[in-house]
């Protein structure tokens, strides 16, 4: 069962690691000369993407949202900072699970 919860719980996680990689592991790459913390933040960075992306998929069918809504949700998570729309988005949903 992919909730609501799960899907803004991971889209904030992975929005967190994508500032990150573009604010910590790219500065150390290409300022410090140090690429380990690409390779280490990217690699997590990718798993969670990919992990937010099926749970998505998953909760769209699950919870029959519209294709338009899965997609804003996708696209927030291509974008820094976006990870708090998702949040804000969902939190009606998570909201009322706890009813």
């Amino acid at each position: 069962m992919n909730s609501p919860r799960t899907v803004q719980w991971l889209g904030v996680v992975e929005g967190l690691s994508f500032l990150v990689l573009l604010f910590i592991a790219m500065p150390l790459k290409y300022v410090f000369h140090e690429p380990l913390a690409v390779r280490i933040v990217g690699g997590v960075h990718g798993l969670l993407f990919l992990a937010f992306a099926a749970t998505l998929l998953s909760a769209k069918f699950e919870h029959e949202w519209s294709l338009g809504r899965a997609a804003r949700l996708f696209g927030a998570s291509l974008v820094p900072f976006g990870f708090l729309w998702i949040a804000r988005d969902l939190r009606t949903d998570v909201s009322e699970l706890g009813r």
